[in-house]
């Protein structure tokens, strides 16, 4: 029974209480009846959260967390007492601890922190921290490598760009010079490893290169023409800046993909921007 994570487990026995579900190894959990249906019934499969409730007992939840162990999250902090504060995780009626020693920088109540959570080796307990570098890092072994499509967590804004954990797992930076859409810290989103450096340094692209670049842009493209009633008000004379707040795309890019859709017959330029060809 792993705590703190989403797992496929089967319904043992029925109680007036709710279900209890069950794992290979044969240790049960509750599942209260206010998660249940009334179809479920023994030998089921369920999809649950597991986790401990407020007076310390192995729960499930069908409801699904903002975070799970092992993950970084920017959760709103909901309520502060003498020993730390208590953070929304999703799930109703139970909130996350983060403790005061976890605490960096101070947070504040009504507003988000970004934290890290892992299981507390003494209690068992799902806990959070803003000390995320212990858990984040890029020593060796780096598990990602040029141009791998990675998970991307926004975590923080420096002047040059944004300070990124990439599959929850190692620190990687995206440039703001490079950036062609806004992002905020907390934001969650695809992005693609551009550069390692000698000293373990990531570089991360929120667009692909190449052809596949090109591909998804096209895609994009056609998505936004369709959105805009089949009008967009840039074409490839527009200024950058008016094409990545428009598009989301650098201007390269966006010539590209406007390219093939012309070559396509798919679209055509005005003076004033592009049209669908209908």
């Amino acid at each position: 029974m792993r705590t703190g994570e989403i797992q496929v487990l089967h319904v043992s026995r029925i109680s007036d209480f709710g279900l209890y579900l069950k794992d290979d190894e044969g240790n049960e959990v509750l599942l209260p009846n206010r998660f249940t249906r009334l179809d479920m019934k023994e030998g089921d499969e369920v999809e649950v959260f597991v986790y401990h409730d407020s007076e310390d007992r192995l729960v499930a939840s069908t409801e699904k967390p903002y975070i799970k162990v092992g993950e970084v999250a920017a959760l709103k902090v909901v309520d502060k007492s003498i020993h730390g504060a208590f953070l929304d995780w999703g799930l109703s009626g139970k909130h996350l601890f983060l403790p005061n020693r976890n605490q960096q920088g101070g947070v504040v109540a009504g507003q988000k922190t970004v934290v890290y959570m892992y299981v507390d080796e003494r209690t068992g307990r799902c806990v959070a921290t803003n000390k995320i570098k212990p858990f984040v890092y890029n020593d060796d072994p780096i598990t990602v490598k040029f141009n791998d499509e990675v998970d991307v967590f926004v975590a923080y804004e420096t002047p040059i760009g944004y300070r990124v954990v990439i599959n929850n797992r190692h620190w990687g930076m995206i440039y703001k010079n490079q950036l062609f859409r806004p992002i905020r810290i907390g934001d969650r989103c695809k992005g693609w490893i551009r550069k390692i450096t000698e000293d373990m340094r990531i570089d991360v692209s929120l667009q692909q290169t190449g052809l596949a670049e090109v591909e998804t842009s096209v895609v994009k493209l056609e998505a936004l023409l369709k959105s805009h009633g089949g009008v967009l008000s840039v074409n490839d004379k527009s200024e950058p800046q008016d094409v990545a707040r428009l598009t989301g795309m650098s201007k390269k890019v966006f010539k590209r993909a406007l390219g093939m859709l012309l070559k396509q017959g798919k679209v055509r330029q005005t003076e004033y921007g592009i049209e669908e060809v209908k």
